[in-house]
């Protein structure tokens, strides 16, 4: 049966299950490729529900409303992983497209998954098991050392669902709160990486150069393209490694793969499969970005090119700081946008529309250049006068611009 098509544009439906960042950056690519994504959004003030022009409300735990929104759609995709996996079966036995297969998402949905298929495939990650009690933990312990790091299985995302515990009483109350987790060393990681490929149904695949991103607090702040003083063979490695699991698992569209570097090589942490905070870089810094190539591959379009646009890019995000707080005395959003633009007019932003609050994901800036330490100054200044008001003294402006 041919693929359902647009009856005005004569050009494919994408339908995306979540209303976020990811689909409003997903949806801004969509638009020169002559579309609009379908969004199935909670509510009408998410991110991109304030700019798609097909918003479907509704929750993607609910079966009736990810049909409505699969109906004569080409291709149902995703900008979180929260979906019932036995929903998206349904879907596919219906007849409907889905990507990524809901066989390949589960290994992004459910980490106890991904590690037995890892070891399965004889890939490398950190010493790992499967725990239900306290007793469990210590004898993990006993093999690995204290601290351990315990995850919940399912729904942690910017360092929610993750705990480095010191011992088999810390490990207890958690177990007895979250039922089943994942036990990981704690491993002697030199920084985090994130290679990242796309994969067409038929199996063809681009890559981008491996990346190294800086997490403060559980969440990725900032991203440093490529991956500064990273041996090329480790790259190729790293790139590699990022290949083998997308077509092992049968991955059509975006895959991240994080990564923590340590003195013998990578270890995989987790994946996502989707468009990836570690590949907002794109949108200015590679010829062809996250957002185009995730609609490509979906769409089994050839890929894009993926080289860089300039030899170091930085991505800094925006997380909510001084500014988001109800007793913030300092200049508007609007007003720090104007000052942004003036005093680093290479610098691009991209403002998600997204209520403030302390912690929140509200933006990102990037920076392109020739030196790192000047390009990841720049970002990370106009990033933070976004989000605290803050002039960093290096770049002392007189705000009357």
């Amino acid at each position: 049966m041919a693929a359902p098509l647009n009856p005005r544009t004569g050009l494919p439906v994408v339908a995306m299950v979540g209303g976020g960042q990811l689909a409003r950056m997903t949806h801004q690519a969509a638009i020169a490729l002559g579309q609009s994504l379908r969004i199935l959004s909670a509510g009408p003030d998410e991110s991109a529900a304030l700019v798609a022009s097909e918003v479907q409300l509704g929750d993607h735990g609910e079966l009736a409303d990810l049909q409505r929104l699969a109906e004569g759609a080409t291709v149902v995709t995703f900008d979180h992983e929260h979906v019932p996996t036995e929903h998206l079966r349904t879907l596919v036995e219906a007849g409907h497209r889905v990507a990524p297969p809901p066989e390949a998402l589960l290994h992004a949905q459910d980490k106890l998954v991904l590690r037995r298929a890892l070891a399965a495939a004889g890939e490398p990650q950190p010493a790992w098991a499967e725990v239900g009690s306290a007793a469990d933990v210590a004898a993990f312990a006993g093999a690995h050392g204290w601290p351990v790091v315990l995850k919940t299985p399912r729904g942690g995302y910017d360092g929610k669902g993750v705990f480095v515990v010191p011992d088999a009483d810390a490990a207890a109350a958690l177990l007895d709160r979250h039922g089943t987790l994942l036990a990981e060393e704690r491993v002697p990681m030199v920084r985090e990486l994130s290679a990242q490929v796309a994969r067409s149904p038929f199996g063809q695949v681009a890559v981008w150069p491996v990346v190294e991103t800086v997490q403060r607090n559980g969440v990725c702040a900032e991203v440093l393209a490529p991956a500064p003083g990273l041996d090329d063979e480790l790259a190729t490695a790293a790139q590699e490694l990022a290949v083998r699991i997308a077509d092992r698992l049968g991955v059509v569209g975006m895959l991240a793969v994080e990564l923590f570097q340590t003195a013998e090589g990578v270890l995989v942490n987790e994946l996502a499969m989707r468009p990836h905070n570690s590949g907002h870089w794109t949108i200015e810094g590679a010829r062809t970005s996250q957002f185009e190539q995730h609609l490509r591959a979906v769409l089994d379009y050839p890929l894009g090119a993926t080289s860089m646009t300039a030899p170091v890019v930085v991505m800094a995000n925006v997380l909510g700081g001084a500014a988001a707080d109800e007793n913030w005395s300092g200049p508007a959003v609007d007003e720090r946008m104007h000052h942004l633009m003036a005093h680093w007019p290479d610098v691009k932003l991209h403002w998600y529309g997204k209520g403030q609050r302390r912690g929140r994901k509200l933006g990102h800036v990037t920076a392109l250049g020739e030196d790192l330490a000047e390009v990841r100054a720049r970002a990370v200044a106009a990033a933070r006068y976004l989000a605290d008001g803050e002039i960093d003294p290096a770049f002392a402006f007189d705000e009357e611009h």
